[in-house]
């Protein structure tokens, strides 16, 4: 086994260097945060405007996608954030992007610009545009923003969410609709379990008092 023949690789290295190696590697494990996984896409930066017009997108565009395309679908939305999620992250520590907030509002905007492509989107009273043109107006209204403590969180985010957000929407609305495609993104069956209300089985045939009917005496 790989594991063994590493186990027994590691016990060859003098005492010494082993015993430093390893009260180094966890040391830094101890002190990794690990709920920072999740908490920096919920960071949005200081309170003030851009706090605010980032919240105005999350809550819109989310609830949009809930109460739309993924109505009666809690499970599949929610591993949509979870695939999302996962990208971000490991994109994030190529880009060295810690906040990932503004990412993950960004994908939210493209999902939803891209299943709603007829729909015109009045941007502040501004301009006027067809949905799908929408996420690219968002990252330019960012960049615009101009305020130094947000380079990273601005600049680097929106790409990072577009770019995340157009590989859920090619794997799941289009590649499957394509000659021999499929579905390659399934939710979690556990999921389903727990989001989603049970479906009714059409062969079901209800107790007589289970029917619908005047009471019995």
């Amino acid at each position: 086994m790989a594991w063994q023949g590493l186990a027994a690789e590691f016990l060859q290295v003098p005492a010494v260097t082993r015993v430093y190696t390893t009260a180094c590697v966890l040391t830094t494990a101890a002190v990794f945060q690990v709920w920072r996984l999740l908490t920096n896409f919920l960071f949005f930066g200081p309170l003030g405007f851009s706090f605010f017009f980032n919240m105005l997108f999350v809550f819109r565009y989310c609830r949009m996608l809930e109460e739309g395309s993924f109505r009666g679908r809690k499970a599949d939305f929610v591993f949509m954030f979870l695939f999302g999620g996962v990208l971000m992250i490991l994109l994030g520590f190529l880009g060295s992007l810690f906040f990932l907030g503004q990412a993950l509002t960004a994908m939210l905007v493209y999902v939803w610009s891209r299943r709603s492509p007829q729909v015109r989107v009045n941007f502040f009273g501004l301009f006027t545009f067809q949905a799908p043109f929408l996420p690219w107006a968002l990252m330019g209204f960012s960049m615009l923003l101009g305020n130094s403590i947000l380079v990273d969180l601005l600049v680097l985010g929106p790409p990072t969410g577009i770019a995340v957000g157009h590989i859920y929407y090619f794997l799941e609305d289009v590649f499957p609709n394509q000659p021999g495609g499929k579905r390659l993104l399934l939710t979690p069956s556990f999921l389903k379990l727990l989001l989603d209300a049970p479906e009714e089985d059409p062969n079901y045939l209800p107790l007589p008092e289970e029917q619908p009917g005047p009471p019995q005496q």
